[in-house]
């Protein structure tokens, strides 16, 4: 399937949908209504063509049914449930038959392959286990694909360093913000992480701008390779590059993918950026049809010079809801994250802090300055805030340079950029 050619991958993406539909309007309340509502019934969905005649399925749905609304089957069926982390509202919680982790474990599987992990590799797996996917979604897909994985979890970052010498880890999979902070870790402890076996980081979870990704590589010595998902389609294993590095297959056998403007809810032209939307073809606990994820990207339907034939997303670098609107102007987080990692003399963390005076909006950013750092302070602040005067369109209010290590690290769970205090 991963080199199909599109009549072929068509097929099986028509037949599934069928499948998926009539498990959903069978089995879901949610979805029954939404069919009756609109005068459709499954038979009116004959291929993915036909998927423009539904709605979007939004997290607020999720939010509305929860806690087992979405689910398709009774819950003596169910053998794992996961969730979201929440942090805005009620989890979005997910479930899973046996059917359905085999198919999660053979996406991920085929993910670890197409970043070039052999079963005779050692995979350390730093996500979290628990509710979140990550961490039991990486696990299984490395025991799918034959190769050794160390399931040492988030945080306890000097025994991560620790296990990477002793054990000899080919492959660490974690959030791109803590991959730099292994290496911070690494040098504190006085080891050299290039030094180390390990090449590949497969980072995921956050945003990555290309930027980060190249910080990643220099400071690690590795090759950095992006892996995508979300818990509400399956978990991590929906897509990831390959060792091009030019994109991200998702596996569309198991995944179907449009993209639309965030605005309208139109579909975009190919190659043109805008909210990614899915559809699940292989899950049978929680069928889920034209899923907004949020997520801004593109889609390429070139085949890619590794073979393979599914189509490449490009990198996450923001969401539709992390937009920043600032005194009328707009902007992404990923935006800043450019601006801060052009200039050697700043380390790669940041942070952006929004408050309103009166009526009128106020932008802080503060950035750190690298641990050796020995020039002016008052002529880098001039140029870092020329620079993103240029990028934002605007000047930001107040631009912080502190210490080395005085911005927050995160050993577990996403990184936190923004920290939005006008509504306080």
């Amino acid at each position: 399937m991963e080199a199909a050619s599109r009549d072929e991958l068509r097929e099986v993406q028509n037949s599934r949908l069928q499948a998926t539909v009539q498990n959903a309007y069978e089995n879901v309340e949610f979805y029954r209504e939404t069919f009756d509502e609109l005068g459709l019934t499954p038979d009116d969905i004959e291929s993915v063509d036909d998927l423009s005649k539904l709605p979007f399925t939004t997290k607020e749905d999720f939010r509305d049914n929860y806690p087992t609304g979405m689910f398709a089957v009774d819950m003596e069926d169910v053998i794992r449930i996961h969730a979201s982390s929440g942090t805005t509202g009620k989890p979005k919680i997910v479930s899973y038959t046996q059917d359905d982790l085999d198919v999660w474990s053979k996406a991920v599987a085929r993910c670890l392959a197409a970043a070039g992990i052999g079963s005779d590799d050692i995979v350390q797996n730093a996500y979290g286990y628990g509710l979140f996917t990550g961490g039991l979604g990486l696990h299984q897909g490395v025991e799918e694909l034959g190769a050794t994985v160390i399931p040492i979890g988030g945080g306890n970052t000097q025994r991560q360093v620790e296990m990477m010498n002793d054990l000899g880890s080919d492959v660490i999979s974690c959030t791109p913000s803590y991959a730099l902070y292994l290496a911070e870790v690494a040098e504190d402890m006085g080891i050299d992480i290039r030094d180390l076996p390990l090449r590949t980081v497969i980072f995921g979870a956050e945003p990555c701008t290309e930027p980060m990704r190249n910080e990643i590589e220099d400071r690690l010595g590795v090759t950095g390779i992006d892996i995508y998902g979300l818990s509400e389609i399956v978990g991590p294993g929906v897509s990831i590059e390959c060792e091009a590095q030019d994109g991200l297959h998702i596996w569309e056998d198991y995944f179907y993918p449009e993209v639309i403007d965030p605005n309208t809810g139109d579909p975009v032209e190919e190659g043109e950026e805008g909210e990614l939307v899915l559809t699940t073809l292989a899950k049978d606990a929680l069928p889920v049809l034209r899923y907004r994820t949020g997520d801004l990207t593109t889609l390429d339907y070139d085949t890619c010079e590794c073979g393979r034939t599914c189509v490449r997303m490009d990198n996450i670098t923001g969401r539709s809801d992390d937009l920043i609107i600032v005194r009328g102007v707009n902007f992404y987080p990923s935006e800043v994250e450019s601006v801060v990692l052009e200039f050697d003399e700043i380390a790669p963390h940041y942070r952006i802090d929004l408050r309103r005076e009166g009526n009128l909006d106020q932008l802080e950013v503060t950035v750190e300055l690298t641990e050796d750092f020995a020039g002016s302070i008052s002529d880098l602040k001039n140029r870092i805030g020329k620079r993103l005067s240029n990028v934002l369109s605007f000047t930001p209010d107040e631009l912080n340079l502190v210490e080395y290590g005085n911005i927050a690290r995160t050993e577990v769970g996403k990184v936190q950029r923004v920290y939005d205090h006008r509504g306080q």
